[in-house]
């Protein structure tokens, strides 16, 4: 096979994407179904991929399906960073085909002619072979060090040869907005020349930084973008950090900003995809254990559940958590099948499933039948009910057919699906993440901004689930986003920023609306005190149709009392009302007189009256009066 065929099918494999298969047949006879791959003309085949670590997640779908399928003349060559899973050694097939070279640092002659072809001169060869004993991305950024400084005097560099170096090449870019170009991409999941724009503004020229980038030795092109070597990543990261504390924020804050206009302006695959983007800013949230797997992070994408999936999304969540949640799950698919959405590997078979549904569109009966709904929707109505038009989300069911619920792609897709629909949602309220073995997940998404909801755990054929939950009415979704900015800016998952949210509706428990109707009956005639009551930022008085302010509340609380006197069975509730909150008396025994009823019989009224005033103003708060 040409090399310019091997060139391009190693780029392409490299990038671990849905597209793996599409890739081979960008070069080899790849038929429908499971038949052998051809070669054109019957060359023989040489299968060459770099960076194997980024497909470990389709690890499995290489060694059974793929390889088998290429002709039995077939060579492939896989270089990755980590060894060969112990299922190639267990299958006596693979054993025997196998050869494992555990890969060093390059000899002197291997080294030679890298050197050769990337244009170094030989005088200064044999000195690179001295310092940097073949190590390759020593070489690499040797390269790139001397074509920007040819005499740069490389025995000079200090014991860590790579930070040296590193530093010797950002020290030596062509200019500032280089430098920063740079420092962008360690920071960016990918960097593009949009990126660049919106990041540097006016500054440097985004189209001439981007294949300067892209120039790099130390950096690698891919469909979406520009990134650096991992090692590369981190020691850039970590030197802006702790060198310009204040140009770190800067960098991450306008690359927060510029994903998520991305968001605002996308649909689809596209708004996907720059949600990982958002999300990849916080990987280095040290002080949790990250359930992400970050290595993978924007390889993998859910895709829509087809008809012919509904079989295999029931079998794989019956496998994983049991007959009971597999009935509940087809119970769900039956109802909100756009709900759902599946991982699928290289071939388009379904690696995991995801079930997102919306609980203010499910029947009392429906909700009621499955333990995890009735537990979130239980959790609502004791917590902070919804008002009219707003909705409640809860991610039901994640299974991954390798990990289940540990670090794998369909994991990795989750926060991706779950910050799309809170960011998509009008008027969204709650939104439930559900997990098995709740314990082990609590510090992480206490750092996430969804706590666990305490008292709503459940069990499902004997196994324990728990929630976790966000009221974006108490922090709509951009301000969470900002907690998490000011917690990865400080590298304190514990962190409790001072982040306002935005001016909006106070969302109260039925307990806070009692307690705040009662305080504002004894108030009525005190309109400063009043106006603290907390009931002035609720719907229940923001959408008053008369006075605003604390005249609107004291024109709501006479309005429903005086409603008690249209019923004949309700005026003596409105009586003791009237004369105590309404008029106002020196004292309830005043009251009772004035009304001439036995102080027992006058505090029964007046408690029964402000309880029906209490109940009808929850109602207009909620919206259903």
């Amino acid at each position: 096979m040409p090399a310019s065929v091997w060139s391009e099918l190693t780029a392409a494999m490299c990038r671990v994407l849905p597209g793996v298969l599409d890739a081979v047949a960008g070069v080899l006879d790849v038929p429908a179904g499971d038949g052998p791959v051809l070669a054109p003309r019957g060359e023989r085949v040489a299968l060459l991929v770099d960076g194997y670590e980024r497909l470990g997640p389709v690890d499995g779908w290489v060694r059974d399906r793929l390889l088998p399928r290429l002709p039995a003349t077939s060579v492939t060559v896989m270089a990755g960073r980590l060894p060969p899973r112990p299922e190639w050694r267990a299958d006596a097939a693979w054993s025997e085909l196998l050869r494992v070279v555990s890969l060093r640092n390059l000899d002197p002659d291997a080294t030679r002619s890298y050197l050769d072809r990337r244009g170094v001169p030989v005088p200064r060869q044999s000195e690179i072979l001295t310092i940097t004993h073949g190590h390759p991305l020593t070489l690499s950024l040797v390269v790139d060090v001397l074509a920007h400084d040819p005499d740069v005097a490389l025995a000079e560099l200090p014991t860590d040869l790579v930070g040296g170096l590193l530093e010797r090449l950002v020290s030596g870019v062509p200019s500032a907005e280089h430098r920063r170009a740079l420092e962008v991409s360690a920071v960016a999941r990918t960097t593009t020349e949009g990126l660049l724009r919106d990041v540097l503004s006016d500054s440097g020229d985004p189209h001439a930084l981007i294949r300067w980038l892209a120039g790099l030795s130390v950096a690698e092109v891919r469909s979406d973008g520009v990134l650096p070597h991992d090692l590369v990543r981190d020691l850039l990261d970590a030197d802006l950090r702790w060198r310009d504390p204040d140009g770190y924020r800067e960098v991450f804050r306008a690359i927060r900003a510029h994903a998520l206009g991305r968001v605002r302006r996308g649909e689809g695959r596209e708004q996907q995809r720059a949600i990982a983007d958002l999300k990849f800013l916080f990987r280095n949230l040290r002080s949790v254990l990250s359930p992400v797997a970050w290595e993978f992070w924007g390889d993998h994408y859910p895709d829509r559940v087809a008809l012919a999936d509904r079989d295999v999304i029931i079998e794989l969540i019956g496998s994983a958590e049991g007959d009971r949640s597999a009935a509940l799950a087809k119970h769900w698919l039956d109802r909100q099948p756009a709900g759902f959405h599946v991982i699928r590997e290289p071939d388009g078979t379904v690696r995991g499933v995801v079930g997102l549904l919306d609980l203010t569109n499910a029947s009392r009966n429906d909700r009621a039948v499955d333990p995890g709904t009735a537990a979130a929707w239980s959790y609502v109505e004791r917590t902070a009910p919804v008002r009219a038009g707003e909705v409640v989300t809860q991610c039901r069911f994640i299974v991954d057919a390798e990990t289940y619920q540990g670090p794998s792609p369909t994991l990795n897709a989750v926060p991706i699906l779950t910050l799309q629909r809170q960011l998509t949602t009008p008027r969204l309220a709650w939104d439930f993440v559900t997990l098995a073995e709740p314990d082990r997940w609590e510090e992480y998404f206490a750092a996430a901004d969804l706590p666990r909801a305490v008292g709503t755990d459940f069990f499902v054929d004997g196994r324990r689930y728990g929630l976790f939950a966000h009221d974006f009415r108490r922090v709509p979704v951009e301000a969470m986003t900002e907690r998490w900015t000011e917690r990865a800016l400080a590298d304190d998952a514990l962190l409790l920023p001072a982040v306002a949210p935005e001016p909006g509706l106070l969302v109260l428990s039925h307990t806070d609306v009692d307690t705040a109707v009662r305080q504002a009956m004894k108030d009525l005639h005190r309109p400063d005190l009043l106006a603290r009551n907390p009931l002035l930022r609720t719907r229940l008085v923001t959408s008053h149709q008369g006075a605003t302010g604390a005249k609107g509340l004291e024109e709501l609380i006479r309005a429903a009392t005086a409603a008690l006197a249209g019923d004949p069975r309700d005026d003596k509730l409105f009586r003791a009302l009237d004369r105590t909150y309404l008029r106002t008396s020196r004292t309830q025994e005043a009251a009772a007189a004035t009304l001439g009823l036995p102080f027992s019989t006058y505090r029964r009224h007046l408690r029964q009256g402000v309880d029906r005033v209490v109940a009808s103003l929850w109602q207009r708060e909620l919206g259903r009066e």
